[in-house]
């Protein structure tokens, strides 16, 4: 009974915590809008004030959507990051399967040697990334973005997927392995299933650098037809001048698809992170 009740207050304390958080994160979102949907003058004079007949204004709107080509911003991005979360989600999920399941020489140290890939930046090798994707003439191609993103991606998801998958039941494999099940039918029909949670989590930590990266669309793909949504909210950003009203209206088209993924794996990303907290 005692640990019943303390598992019931862990798990409100992480759900405190992280309805805490959204507080504090989705704050900066609300403004953004806001002051999107303004004039230029309200939003310097009341920035904390809610659109009001006198300040309203869709300028920006009309601005992104007849000055350059966002759609087809929007078009790559979302190219960039569904194809880049695949994967993440299949290469990762399968590289920490072999690490959670086969016991071999060499078993730790590629898990370290996978985990480097969390504390180590990757933009600290973008020098020796431009000369491959040059070298190779991947240059102002998706292509380029999708492979960086990938490889940046992998290590945390199978840091995170490898513990999940862990307490899947041996029994449960072992029984699959006598009904004559491959090893994939295993991995894809058995294990993947039980570990949706953490697909989920590690879907939405993904998505968010990638969909909101600058520095490596602006190094690798710059070209106008591959421009992601980031960037090409940078052409209002001038030296001496910045056309805020179409930042602010840029910024807040770009948050929507983020927004609408988190609404969908809301569920089982509570329950990827707080499933350490009940056990």
């Amino acid at each position: 009974m005692s640990k019943a009740r303390n598992s019931l207050t862990r798990t409100s304390l992480v759900h405190l915590a992280l309805i805490g958080y959204a507080i504090i994160s989705v704050f900066p979102v609300f403004l953004t809008i806001i002051n999107s949907m303004k004039a230029r003058n309200a939003i310097f004079r009341n920035p904390m004030q809610l659109p009001t007949p006198e300040t309203f204004d869709l300028v920006g709107y009309t601005t992104v959507l007849g000055q350059g080509d966002f759609v087809n911003y929007f078009q790559n991005s979302f190219i960039v990051t569904v194809v880049s979360i695949a994967l993440v989600l299949l290469f990762g999920a399968m590289a920490a399967f072999a690490l959670s399941e086969y016991r071999f020489r060499g078993n730790t140290l590629m898990g370290l040697y996978l985990a480097i890939g969390i504390m180590i930046p990757i933009r600290l090798g973008t020098v020796a990334i431009l000369q491959g994707m040059v070298a190779t003439g991947l240059v102002n191609t998706l292509t380029a973005l999708i492979l960086v993103y990938t490889a940046q991606g992998i290590p945390l998801a199978v840091f995170i997927l490898s513990e999940f998958m862990r307490t899947v039941s041996d029994d449960l494999k072992n029984a699959g392995r006598i009904d004559g099940l491959s090893e994939y039918s295993i991995f894809f029909r058995l294990v993947l299933p039980l570990v949706r949670p953490a697909m989920a989590t590690v879907a939405v930590f993904t998505m968010i650098p990638i969909w909101n990266d600058l520095w490596f669309p602006l190094i690798l793909a710059p070209s106008e037809a591959t421009k992601t949504v980031t960037l090409g909210s940078q052409i209002f950003i001038g030296q001496f001048v910045t056309n805020w009203n179409a930042v602010l209206a840029a910024l807040s088209l770009a948050i929507f698809p983020v927004l609408v993924l988190y609404l969908v794996f809301s569920r089982q990303l509570i329950r990827g992170i707080t499933s350490g907290a009940v056990k």
